[in-house]
């Protein structure tokens, strides 16, 4: 298991790096456009936690406007995760919103083809996640989490992972515990590895995603 961990690493580091450099075009054109649309900064740094609840600065291009009031999401996370019967109307990044009136015009192209979420590559380079894993969860989210639902932090958390495929915003939270729960049960390298290829028709089919 050591030695199929390290590998995981090194691949993680390895392709973010490289990542990031084939993408470095597209990435400073985005960004650009973004403060061109409306003031403030091209990327969204938010706290996230992740393996064992470890704090790390999560990464994304900013795709609303900027200074939001913070209390509206958690209200909205709250209630979706106490109702867990209702669907989670979000995607690999967060809990999102749908037709979220807060969201900018560039901002929706960037969910809906999920390129929001390049950044992450420097979260995986860092070490702070992996390219496969669960999706990495808010402070006042981790709150509500029962027991069994802490489990989802015994991975280190990814940009995609077996929920992100499996349906996402058509999933309930229960199901997304569910599925983070059987990937660090079977966790090995080939499950990544579908895991990883499974991704690619879900992005271009922007299936799940807003």
């Amino acid at each position: 298991m050591r030695v199929a961990l390290a590998i995981k690493r090194v691949a993680d580091f390895c392709a973010a790096a490289l990542g990031l450099v084939l993408l470095s075009p597209i990435l400073v054109l985005v960004g650009l456009i973004i403060r061109l649309e409306s003031p403030g900064p091209a990327l969204f740094k938010q706290e996230r936690l992740g393996q064992a609840g470890e704090p790390f600065t999560f990464l994304k291009f900013r795709t609303m406007v900027d200074g939001n009031d913070p209390s509206i999401h958690q209200e909205y996370v709250r209630e979706l995760i106490t109702q867990g019967s209702e669907s989670l109307k979000g995607d690999t990044g967060s809990f999102k919103i749908e037709n979220d009136p807060r969201v900018t015009r560039f901002g929706r192209i960037l969910r809906r083809t999920s390129v929001d979420e390049l950044p992450q590559l420097i979260n995986v380079l860092i070490g702070d996640m992996s390219l496969v894993g669960p999706r990495p969860p808010l402070r006042y989210e981790v709150k509500l989490y029962s027991p069994r639902a802490l489990r989802r932090l015994e991975c280190r958390p990814g940009i995609t992972g077996l929920w992100q495929v499996s349906g996402r915003c058509e999933t309930t939270f229960d199901e997304m515990v569910a599925l983070d729960i059987e990937y660090a049960e079977r966790w090995s390298l080939g499950l990544d590895l579908k895991i990883l290829v499974r991704t690619i028709p879900v992005v271009f089919g922007r299936k799940g995603a807003w």
